[in-house]
């Protein structure tokens, strides 16, 4: 009769569930039976993570020989006592002692201790002639045939170079972002790789920070949903044992974003109510999206370096959000905690880190040399390693890398295939955000001359952006390129003008000028190389770096139209560059087909529709500046006193005593989710399907949304709350739903927002996450200063 009632779908789902619990049991059943037979060494182990070094024929073939002659004497093999000089040796005899001394290195420091079982991970073996190599030696040669999870940076592509992360979020679009990873899973597993450090969740206020590229934004919320998108993208939709599936690491655990001074590696000081609300969110909706694995981060908060933190890792990793994959620390973050004045010595580190919780080390190889004396001491018990061990055995079941360690070497290549091409370029349109566009300067019409002008418009290897490891400048299609190619019907002349970002000559800005005169439009590619972002790559001066702003003038004097094009990995301050440019295209470093797509968006085959992920500041100094903050006791009216309309000896009250700065005000140059298209979009017609909404209740917001212009385009309408009145001071908005809604020139659609109590929820002075009853506001529109609002209450 029950079964009668469920019909086919619901005994479809129970056998769903019942089969997932089997497979679960089978594979805690093989974990526990493993862990029976090994030793105490090859557990610790498993909990070790080595970065594979070798020299191979391809590398040598690149050593200048000055290059050969510094590797000779550092190995010891040249040049010393006994030994020949370099340069008393040929070039064959220097290739022959490299070669040898390389197989020694490889069979000493990972070929013998893998046979041993004393390396679980290896980080950077891109090779899958080797990967097998080495997984064979696992598998088959050593005494357990455990095998080895390989670890490689695979942050925005691995061959195929998607818009960094930061650009991938201005696509407010979790279909871009999943695809992303999806295309990165697949190329680089077709190599052997299983595993990679993304996506990171760190939330970024501050654009002084290099990492903020590598982040989804400074909104938890968009965080949070495009980070399960990208967990889902890189692990096959929850299917870790597809052979095209490498294992998500969400990173870095947690509030690294919040470093002081936006210097990278400095301390945070998150108190936990705001992390629990803001930094921790957004990490839980990627663990909720199975991501199999995390990364503690490199900072201390309030004292504390995260990779001795069992408050984080414990308490709420485990406890809390029932986390069963595995915890890795960044590089060599444990041992980093001797210069944090955290811990005296390596051991005091492993006894440290083991008993926090943090399941395997990376390279800085404590737990190997000091575990098997703690556990002897009685400082770090058998049963800690062993559920180390058992998260991260739990993975490699789940990867089904028992099964199918190996990389078919005969499959027909996968990289830069014309899907992913093809992919990327859309990211790359959806990703790009119209900052300004006077007159409708953009689009341009194909008939013009066009001269292309900055040290941004034929850079390949800068415009992949941070963190690129794997991805090749001659794959990347620049806007030069593209006008050669698939633009080759444009008239246009070119002057770099600077030579590259930080360029200080200005040698060629008469021949800039000159060709900007000789055309109907100016278009300025400007920004940051790739090197002055990511990790280590921080800032205090955030405007366009060198003379770029001083081009720009020089190229606007010639009397033309101007349109700028930026590519960065961060946030700039540009208020100063506004006034010399018709329209502003605004690119996080947008990846292999970023060329192509700029020209796509300029010549109107695309329609912008990117919107800001992070706050755009006016001045260095207002950072941190981001909307989603709380209110003052003395907020600024909507109109301040700006520093040149003091009186002379004004009294000391006369400025009315609230919240802003005398230089630069109380707002930001652009807001949090802003960006223009070349049509127009009107808001209206807001509806509240209750004006109380009962505890566990859902409230529906409906609103019109009209494309107001003459062209086809996509808005990202988006959704914001206030909790008028808390037990704690609340957010004076927070960003609670987005969707992307194209138009027709002219059409009108209702838009609805679906928003439950548990969205209003947030950890109050007790933290426990729970709604309360009270007053609410709601607005829909454009971006985080929209206006059309409307009013609900919840009720008990």
């Amino acid at each position: 009769m029950i079964i009668r009632k469920l019909g086919l779908l619901g005994i479809s789902v129970l056998f769903g569930l019942y089969s997932t619990c089997l497979a679960q049991d089978d594979v805690e059943k093989r974990i526990e039976n493993l862990i029976s037979k090994m030793t105490l060494e090859e557990k610790i182990g498993q909990m070790n993570q080595v970065s594979f070094f070798a020299v191979d024929d391809k590398a040598i073939a690149q050593y200048s020989e000055d290059d050969m002659n510094t590797f000779l004497e550092r190995m010891g093999i040249a040049g010393g006592q006994g030994q020949k000089k370099p340069s008393q040796m040929t070039k064959a005899e220097k290739v022959a002692l490299i070669r040898q001394a390389s197989a020694q290195m490889l069979d000493n420091s990972i070929i013998q201790p893998v046979k041993a079982g004393g390396i679980g991970s290896l980080l950077n073996v891109t090779d899958p002639e080797m990967v097998n190599k080495l997984q064979k030696e696992a598998m088959e040669n050593s005494r357990l045939g455990i095998p080895l999870i390989i670890g490689r940076d695979v942050i925005h592509g691995f061959k195929t170079i998607f818009p960094i992360p930061l650009g991938q979020a201005a696509s407010f679009s979790p279909q871009v972002v999943e695809e992303g990873a999806r295309i990165a899973a697949v190329e680089a597993r077709s190599t052997g790789v299983t595993w990679t450090f993304a996506p990171m969740l760190d939330i970024s206020r501050d654009a002084r920070w290099g990492r903020i590229a590598e982040s989804l934004g400074e909104d938890p919320y968009l965080a949070g949903i495009l980070g399960a998108a990208m967990v889902k993208g890189f692990q096959g939709n929850g299917n870790l044992n597809d052979p095209n599936s490498i294992a998500a690491c969400v990173k870095h655990f947690v509030g690294y974003g919040a470093a002081e001074g936006g210097r990278d590696y400095n301390s945070t000081n998150i108190p936990p109510i705001l992390l629990h609300n803001v930094y921790l969110s957004p990490f839980q909706q990627a663990i909720k999206a199975g991501a199999a694995t995390l990364m503690t981060s490199f900072n201390d908060n309030d004292g504390i370096p995260a990779s001795g933190n069992s408050y984080i890792l414990k308490k709420i990793l485990r406890d809390e959000w029932k986390f069963d994959g595995f915890v890795v620390s960044d590089w060599a973050s444990m041992t980093e905690m001797i210069a944090h004045g955290f811990a005296k010595d390596s051991k005091q580190v492993a006894e440290i880190s083991a008993n926090a919780g943090l399941d395997m080390e990376m390279v800085s190889g404590s737990y190997v040399q000091y575990l098997p004396q703690l556990v002897k001491e009685g400082k770090v018990s058998v049963e800690t390693i062993d559920n180390a061990v058992r998260n991260i055995l739990r993975i490699k079941f789940r990867m089904g890398l028992f099964e199918n360690p190996y990389v078919d070497t005969k499959k027909e290549s996968v990289l830069y295939a014309d899907a992913h091409l093809k992919a990327a370029r859309q990211a790359a349109i959806e990703s790009a955000i119209l900052l300004k566009n006077d007159n409708n300067t953009l689009p341009l019409s194909r008939g013009k001359k066009v001269a292309i002008i900055g040290p941004m418009a034929d850079a390949p290897h800068d415009q992949m952006g941070t963190w690129v490891f794997d991805g090749d400048k001659n794959y990347t299609v620049t806007p030069i390129a593209a006008l050669k190619g698939e633009y080759k019907d444009v008239n246009y002349v070119y002057e770099q003008g600077l030579a590259y970002s930080r360029d200080k000559s200005t040698a060629n800005f008469e021949k800039a000028k000159q060709a900007a005169a000789s055309a109907d439009v100016a278009v300025v590619f400007l920004g940051e190389e790739a090197i002055l972002s990511g990790e280590a790559h921080s800032l205090s001066n955030i405007n366009l770096i060198g003379l770029q702003s001083d081009l720009l003038k020089a190229v606007k004097s010639a009397g033309k139209p101007v349109v700028l094009v930026i590519r960065a990995g961060r946030p700039l301050t540009i208020e100063r560059d506004l006034p010399y440019a018709d329209a502003v295209l605004f690119n996080f470093h947008p990846g292999t087909m970023g060329g192509v797509a700029i020209l796509d968006l300029l010549f109107g085959k695309a329609n912008p529709s990117g919107k800001l992920p992070a706050t755009f500041v006016r001045e260095v100094g207002q950072i941190p500046m981001y909307y989603n903050h709380n209110n003052t006791g003395r907020p600024a009216p909507e109109k301040v006193m700006a520093l040149d309309d003091i009186a002379l000896e004004a009294g000391q009250t006369s400025l009315g005593n609230t919240s802003f700065y005398l230089d630069s005000g109380k707002d930001p140059l652009f807001p949090f989710g802003y960006g223009l298209s070349y049509t127009t979009f009107e808001y209206s017609n807001i509806t509240l399907s209750a004006s109380t909404v009962p505890m566990n209740g859902t409230l529906t917001v409906k609103a019109t949304l009209k494309n107001t212009g003459s062209v086809d385009g996509t808005e990202v309408a988006q959704l914001y709350v206030q909790d008028v009145v808390g037990s704690v001071v609340r957010p004076v908005k927070e960003l609670k739903g987005f969707q992307r809604v194209a138009l027709k020139a002219g059409e009108a659609k209702t838009i609805e927002f679906k928003l439950t109590t548990d969205d209003l929820a947030f950890y109050g002075r007790d933290l426990v996450k729970k709604a309360e009853k009270g007053d609410f506001n709601v607005w829909v529109g454009g971006h985080s200063n929209a206006t059309l609002k409307g009013t609900f209450s919840v009720t008990e």
